[in-house]
């Protein structure tokens, strides 16, 4: 089918509050992903591969970053005959409120979404980490003859309280929803699948719908949230139908979460595979320098563009763009963000000077099982243990999360702190 008529609208996330303090300053689809890219990455780069060059981003939380990357990284040329869109959220004289949840972020925005002239509007979450052929799922769409199609997962029964759980008739069509469902029998009775270990079918959050049903289905439900609301109401007088989906797929809804698929990328055999030739996830080319290792040891590290490490011994670990690791430090498990720029010349001579350290991480210091954020700046002999059964707490210069140690973005960790 002709992607010319598809709409993709990305939405850009509200306060992202279980993954603070990574989104204390930027919306949840810029928290930086595997050292280079960005969470907005996933679906771009889904888009693009997919031929949809009519891609709307409705944002409104912290989102100065996102829009910088979006304009830097996106914005089409005058010979293109797509575009990518900012549409932020705004007082209007129909309404003066933010968005209110997913179906009234797009409910806000009708008229762009009318203006763009598409058949089709495809809907995504801009913080997911999977790699989907959208040209696929939208031909399912109108194959099926549907109203609505739901992209969904096959998960188990213990995965369940935390998912939108969909049952499926034989004809794939959707005939009950229940969002985290907690009793037993409630998830038994959902069960679409014969597979004993993933009975059950989860929503992705990804819709396509024709656009004048998607309009119709907003004017007439005022619900404010498409898996609370829209879609609920739709399986009772319309055919909704579910796309089966059976790739890698992951929301990253917690600093657990988010810690843990990063660091599976610097494993051997990841299980998201960044290096398909086909299928490349797309970023803001820096043009960087390659890394520069002086001595020391990398076990399993997964090392982004610009980084300057002396002689260290990083294992089991992420390290992003222009991370600066001085002599005798040892990384275990970490989630290093890297930097937005390098300092001056002049200040990077001065490891060694007292007081403030430079940006990095100083000389002879251990960190284990942590996320540095962005533009951080680590001092000497700095200790930050993994500690079992750590309580969340939060402290001036860093925080613990779910049992991992966080170092906010430009936060400072001053000479022999022990965390």
């Amino acid at each position: 089918m002709e992607m010319h008529d598809v709409l993709a609208v990305i939405l850009g996330g509200g306060q992202g509050t279980r993954l603070y303090p990574l989104t204390r300053d930027r919306t949840k689809p810029a928290v930086p992903l595997a050292g280079k890219y960005r969470l907005i990455d996933i679906p771009m780069s889904n888009c693009f591969h997919a031929g949809i060059d009519k891609i709307a981003i409705l944002t409104q939380f912290k989102s100065v970053s996102l829009h910088r990357h979006i304009h830097r990284t996106y914005m089409r040329d005058a010979f293109s005959q797509g575009w990518v869109q900012i549409l932020a959220a705004e007082q209007t004289h129909q309404s003066g409120e933010w968005y209110q949840g997913t179906a009234d972020a797009i409910r806000k925005q009708i008229i762009e979404i009318e203006a763009a002239g598409a058949e089709y509007t495809l809907i995504l979450a801009g913080d997911h980490l999977y790699r989907m052929d959208y040209r696929e799922f939208v031909e399912h769409h109108v194959e099926s003859k549907a109203d609505i199609s739901i992209a969904v997962i096959p998960v188990s029964r213990d995965e369940a309280p935390g998912l939108g759980i969909l049952k499926l008739d034989e004809t794939g069509q959707i005939t009950e929803f229940v969002e985290k469902p907690k009793e037993p029998d409630e998830i038994h009775r959902l069960e679409s699948s014969d597979d004993p270990h993933k009975p059950l079918m989860a929503s992705m959050g990804i819709y396509v719908f024709k656009t004048k049903t998607l309009l119709k289905m907003l004017d007439d439900n005022k619900g404010t949230d498409f898996g609370r609301h829209i879609i609920p109401a739709a399986i009772d007088n319309s055919r909704v139908v579910g796309y089966i989906f059976n790739g890698y797929w992951e929301d990253i809804g917690t600093v657990r979460r988010f810690y843990e698929v990063n660091l599976n990328m610097a494993a051997p055999l990841p299980l998201f595979n960044l290096y398909d030739p086909d299928h490349p996830i797309y970023t803001r080319p820096r043009f960087l320098a390659g890394s520069k290792v002086e001595g020391g040891s990398l076990t399993n590290v997964l090392l982004a563009d610009g980084c300057r490490i002396q002689e260290a011994a990083i294992r089991n670990s992420v390290i992003g763009l222009r991370s600066i690791i001085g002599h005798g430090v040892t990384i275990e498990r970490t989630l290093m963000m890297g930097a937005d720029y390098y300092e001056s010349p002049d200040q990077i001579d001065e490891w060694w000077k007292p007081g403030s350290p430079n940006m990095g991480i100083g000389p002879d210091s251990v960190i284990q099982g942590a996320i540095i954020d962005k533009n951080a700046r680590i001092g000497r002999h700095v200790i930050i243990r993994n500690l079992p059964d750590r309580p969340d707490e939060e402290h001036h210069n860093w925080v613990s999360r779910e049992g991992i140690v966080i170092v906010p973005k430009g936060a400072i960790i001053p000479d022999n702190t022990v965390i």
